[in-house]
């Protein structure tokens, strides 16, 4: 697929402004509104998830946890497939995997049917952030690839709250198998649209076997690379510190003096536009200023968010907060992007192991903000996240600063 030959000059990329990358832009922004869409619309109906199989709150959030173990422990075995069989074939076999599971689960007949099936449906997902960015890398001029891989992101934060956005409504009238079922359509469409949009690679050298370093050479190398390392870092402990706000400022809401129910709170995740807008601005952002500067602007912006959430009025939390999540994205925006940049063997493992990270710092510390929560109540949980995301800008500017403008 797409392979180029010794003969021929190698592949430079779509410029802006072309077909080829436009068509890029939309098939991944779809690829990413497939994939978030259908990772977090459970979220939405959990409540009738735990009453129709008679589980508890815990519980039920494992149909949640099911899909994102799956996701992390597949990306690697997806990155192999891609240097392989291609990044457009392998992700369109990812996303009509997903799509088919996604299906099915209005049909689980009990709890750990639906568990299974949350599980495979994430290890099908995992092939589409395992793999879109090193195909964007690929296939778009070096000078605008962060602009795209913001495009990308931007799809990721529309898809996470169309899910959830679509579940909860049309699980409230219907219940939580036509409001999964809804998500899963409108992510086949997604699905459909990207395999119509996508550009056929042009810059992908399939791996041949015996060719080059094997799978675990590759995946040394790029947990050896000291900037690699620090770009996982971000991942991890960024990621980690936003999961955590997210789920206990909703605890705090619901008490005194705040007593929103439950239907106002869950408007939260519309905070989500504000880094479906920063993730775009921050890419553009990079051409002029490089990686570096806007990553810690991003990191700056989530820390200033954070500090506005502790005043005792609403409508300065709920300024905080999109503000936290506009300079979250930014940063996720850059560090993704930045990745399979970096990699001098591996792209696509690279790739995997930042949303490896990602993913194990969602689950780590999402949790673990709850301690802090229990402990100081809301300031805890906002000095905890704003030291994991003091440390994530130091261990960049460490590792990064000689990188940060050079591209």
């Amino acid at each position: 697929m797409g392979s180029v030959s010794s003969a021929e000059q190698p592949w430079a990329g779509h410029p802006k402004g072309s077909r080829g990358y436009r068509n890029m832009l939309l098939a991944l922004l779809f690829a990413g509104f497939a994939t978030f869409a259908q990772l977090y619309s459970v979220q939405a109906v959990l409540p009738g998830i735990a009453r129709s199989f008679t589980v508890g709150p815990a519980d039920a959030a494992l149909s949640v946890s099911a899909a994102t173990i799956g996701l992390a422990l597949a990306v690697i075995p997806w990155s192999a497939v891609a240097d392989r069989a291609g990044r457009k074939r392998t992700m369109a076999w990812a996303i009509s995997a997903a799509v088919a599971l996604g299906l099915l689960l209005p049909l689980a007949p009990n709890f750990p049917a639906l568990l299974a099936l949350r599980f495979l449906e994430g290890a099908a997902l995992g092939g589409i952030p395992a793999v879109a960015l090193v195909y964007l890398n690929e296939e778009v001029q070096r000078l605008h690839a962060a602009v795209a891989a913001g495009t990308y992101v931007a799809g990721t934060t529309v898809g996470g709250l169309a899910g959830r956005l679509i579940a909860g409504p049309v699980g409230e009238w219907a219940g939580w198998r036509t409001g999964l079922l809804a998500v899963s359509l409108a992510a086949a469409l997604a699905a459909v649209l990207f395999v119509r949009l996508a550009p056929s690679p042009r810059g992908f050298r399939p791996l041949q076997r015996g060719q080059g370093p094997g799978l675990g050479q590759r995946i040394l190398a790029n947990l050896r690379s000291v900037p690699l390392l620090a770009l996982y870092a971000q991942g991890f402990l960024l990621m980690g510190g936003f999961v955590a706000v997210y789920n206990y400022l909703g605890f705090r809401l619901e008490a005194p003096p705040f007593l929103l129910p439950a239907s106002l709170v869950s408007l939260l995740f519309l905070a989500y536009l504000a880094g479906t807008v920063s993730s775009r601005v921050a890419g553009g952002l990079t051409v002029r200023s490089g990686r570096l500067p806007v990553l810690l602007g991003g990191i700056a912006v989530s820390i200033a968010g954070l500090a506005v959430t502790l005043a005792d009025s609403l409508p300065l939390i709920l300024l905080g907060l999109l503000l936290f999540t506009a300079g979250f994205f930014a940063a996720h925006s850059v560090a993704s992007g930045w990745t399979p940049r970096l990699a001098a063997v591996g792209a696509a493992q690279a790739s995997s192991l930042y949303n490896l990270f990602y993913y194990a710092g969602s689950s780590l510390f999402g949790w673990a903000g709850g301690l802090f929560f229990g402990q100081f109540g809301w300031t805890g949980v906002v000095g905890f996240t704003a030291a994991l995301a003091v440390i994530a800008g130091t261990t960049a500017v460490l590792a990064l600063r000689r990188r940060g403008t050079g591209e």
